[in-house]
C-alpha cells in the first residue's frame, strides 16, 4: 500500500529534498505552501511525479491545518515550516512565535483530534542550545579531536533569539503529545545544514553567490587579478568600474555544517523507527565562517578572502551564539544514518553551482540582447 506524507515548507531547501527523497520511495507526497503573490516553486522545477501535488494553507490558522489534516489521513507529516532566519525573528518575534510554534501546536492538535495514527516530525534546531556547551572526557572517543566541546541529546537548552525560542517551545510541545496523547510524534534536532538550495539571506549561501556575481563581473570588464583595485567598500578595476565588497557580520562564530540532502534522510529514517524519539543530526565537526570563507575564495581562485570582505555591525546579532558542534552519536547507532558529504565537498559545490547559474544567466542575458 503507497505511503501519503505531508510535507511543510516544501518549497524550501529541505523541503524540496525531502519532497524528491519521499517520492523516490514510492510516497505519494502532498507539499503544503503559503500563499504568496510570487512564483515560490523553483526548487520544485525538477519534480516530475503525477503522485506529487501542491496545496495551499496557513500554518497560523488552525481551521487551514485541521481540514487538511482531516482530508488527507496522511500516515507521515514532516513540519519543516519556520520563520527561519535567526537575526528576522529580533526584528519580528511576534510573527516568528505563530509560524514556529502555534503553527506546531495546530498540527499537534489536528493530528490528536483527526488522525491519531499520523507519524510526525518537526524540525528543531541547534539554535535551541545557545551558548550551552559540554566537554568531551573520553580520549578514545572517535569525536574527541581538537575541538573537545560539544552538544548533544542531554546539553541543556539555552535559546538566546526568539527563533530559538519559539523552536524550543514547539520541541517540548512535541514531548508533551508525546507522552501525554501517544502520539508519534519526533524532533530533529539538526545542526546547521546547507546546500546549493540555501536562501540567499543565509551566510553560507550569501558567500558563494557573492563569489558568483563577481566572477559575472571581472568577465563582463574583462578584468585581470592584478587590475583591482582594493578600496574600503569597494573593488574597482582601472575603467574605474565598481563592485561592492561582501558585506559581512561575525566571521568568528562557529558552526557545525553538514549537506540538507544528508539530513532529510535522517528525518525519514526517524518515523520508521517503532518508537519515537528526539534525535541530534550534525556532522561532529565545527568550522568558523571564516574557514568557509577561506575555501570558498580558495576553490574559486580568487585570492585572500579579507581583501573582499567588509565587516559590519549591522549584521551581528543582539546575542550572539559562538559556538555549535553536534555530536549525532545516537543517530548513527539507533537509525544507522550516517552523512555522506563533507565540509569541503559542500563549500565546493554550492561554490560551483552559483558559478554555473551566473554563467547560465549572462549566456542567456547575452543571447536576449543578441535578438532584440
Amino acid at each position: 500500500m503507497t505511503k501519503k506524507a505531508i510535507v511543510t515548507g516544501v518549497t524550501g531547501q529541505d523541503g524540496s529534498y525531502l519532497a524528491e527523497l519521499l517520492l523516490s520511495k514510492g510516497y505519494e507526497v502532498v507539499g503544503l505552501k503559503r500563499r504568496t503573490s510570487t512564483n515560490t516553486l523553483s526548487r520544485l522545477d525538477n519534480i516530475r511525479f503525477p503522485s506529487f501535488s501542491i496545496v495551499e494553507y496557513e500554518i497560523s490558522d488552525s481551521g487551514s491545518v485541521y481540514s487538511i489534516v482531516e482530508e488527507y489521513q496522511a500516515d507521515e507529516i514532516y513540519n519543516l515550516a519556520a520563520q527561519s532566519h535567526v537575526k528576522t525573528s529580533f526584528d519580528q518575534p511576534d510573527y516568528t512565535f505563530q509560524v514556529n510554534t502555534i503553527g506546531v501546536i495546530n498540527f499537534l492538535e489536528a493530528i490528536r483530534r483527526f488522525s491519531p495514527h499520523t507519524k510526525f516530525y518537526q524540525a528543531s534546531t541547534s539554535e535551541m542550545f545557545g551558548k550551552n556547551v559540554d566537554e568531551l572526557v573520553a580520549e578514545d572517543s572517535k569525536y574527541a579531536t581538537n575541538a573537545m566541546f560539544y552538544q548533544n541529546e542531554d546539553t541543556a537548552f539555552e535559546p538566546q533569539s526568539p527563533y530559538a525560542a519559539a523552536k524550543l517551545a514547539s520541541h517540548h510541545l512535541v514531548r508533551n503529545y508525546r507522552e501525554g496523547y501517544k502520539i508519534f510524534g519526533c524532533c530533529g534536532i539538526l545542526f546547521n545544514h546547507e546546500s546549493e538550495r540555501r536562501g540567499e539571506e543565509f551566510v553560507t549561501r550569501k558567500i558563494t553567490k557573492w563569489i558568483a556575481d563577481f566572477f559575472a563581473w571581472k568577465e563582463k570588464h574583462d578584468i585581470l587579478p592584478n587590475d583591482l583595485i582594493f578600496e574600503e567598500e569597494e573593488i574597482y578595476a582601472p575603467s574605474r568600474s565598481r563592485f561592492p565588497k561582501l558585506r559581512l557580520g561575525n566571521i568568528d562564530a562557529y558552526r557545525d555544517w553538514g549537506h540538507a540532502e544528508d539530513y532529510v534522510n535522517a528525518m525519514w529514517l526517524m518515523l520508521q523507527e517503532e518508537t519515537p524519539d528526539d534525535y541530534v543530526i550534525a556532522t561532529g565537526e565545527t568550522h568558523s565562517v571564516r574557514e568557509f570563507l577561506d575555501e570558498a575564495f580558495k576553490h574559486a581562485n580568487i585570492g585572500n578572502f579579507e581583501d573582499y570582505i567588509v565587516i559590519d555591525p549591522k549584521f551581528y546579532r543582539p546575542a550572539e551564539v559562538e559556538y555549535l558542534r553536534g555530536i549525532p552519536q545516537k543517530a548513527e547507532q539507533q537509525l544507522k544514518w550516517k552523512r555522506a558529504i563533507s565540509f569541503i565537498d559542500l563549500v565546493h559545490r554550492m561554490v560551483e553551482s552559483d558559478i554555473d547559474a551566473q554563467k547560465k544567466t549572462t549566456k542567456k542575458e547575452d543571447g536576449s540582447q543578441a535578438l532584440s
